[in-house]
Order: C-alpha cells, then structure tokens, then sequence
C-alpha cells in the first residue's frame, strides 16, 4: 500500500468519525433544547400553580372572616333571645 491510498484511507475514516461526531453532538444538541424546553414548560406550570393557590388562600382568608363575621352575629342575637326570656 503506498503513501497515497493510505492517506486517502485515513481521510476516509476521519470524514467518517467527523459526520458521526457532529451527528451525535447535534443529538446532544436537540436533547439539550428538549431539556430546557421542559424546563421552561414546568416554571411556567409552577407559576401558575402559585398563582392558583395565591388566589384560593385568598379565598380562604374571606371565608374564614364571614364564618367569623356569622359567628358573631349568631352570639349576638342568642344574647337577645336570652334577654328576651327565650331558650336560644
């Protein structure tokens, strides 16, 4: 074999190893996008699953305050019942 096909054999394999090494990086690539992609995707969902439970702890709180609010009034009219001479 001389110098020639050698060197034409080894340009070859090189072009060969080249294409298979930026086919693999391009992979690594399109999977890296993926990843940050779903990423994305989840920091979205999570906001908005904090915002959700924002929303519905607020909700609560005035829930809480109007069971207060009827807590009181019902005190405040058994008080009247019992000054009226009634069994509350």
């Amino acid at each position: 074999m001389d110098a020639t096909t050698l060197g034409g054999l080894l340009a070859g394999v090189g072009t060969v190893l080249g294409a298979a090494v930026a086919f693999w990086g391009k992979r690594g690539e399109n999977a890296l996008t993926g990843y940050s992609s779903l990423t994305n995707d989840l920091q979205e969902e999570r906001d908005s699953l904090k915002a959700e439970r924002t929303d519905l702890n607020a909700r609560l709180a005035e829930q809480a305050s109007l069971r207060a609010a009827d807590q009181a009034e019902i005190t405040r009219l058994r008080a009247i019942i019992t000054d009226l001479g009634g069994q509350p």
